[in-house]
């Protein structure tokens, strides 16, 4: 199993199920950039925003992030002879 896609299965659990102390773990640890940035949009609206609808956004992007990011297959690797 590649390790980006446990990130993402992971990412998509602790958000699932309101894991935030994970999930902000998760945020540091793992090498998708993007991911990190989602994650950290996403907890700074839950935590500071007055407004549920850019709760919502950033949770719904987040998790709209994750399908996308789990069904991408990177191209093979080319091997020198």
């Amino acid at each position: 199993m590649n390790v980006q896609i446990a990130d993402y299965d992971k990412a998509l659990y602790f958000t699932l199920w309101g894991q935030w102390d994970d999930l902000l773990v998760l945020m540091v640890r793992t090498k998708d950039d993007f991911l990190a940035k989602k994650i950290e949009s996403f907890l700074h609206a839950y935590h500071y925003s007055p407004h549920d609808n850019d709760v919502s956004d950033h949770h719904y992007s987040l998790l709209q992030y994750i399908d996308h990011a789990m069904y991408y297959e990177p191209p093979a690797e080319y091997t020198l002879v």
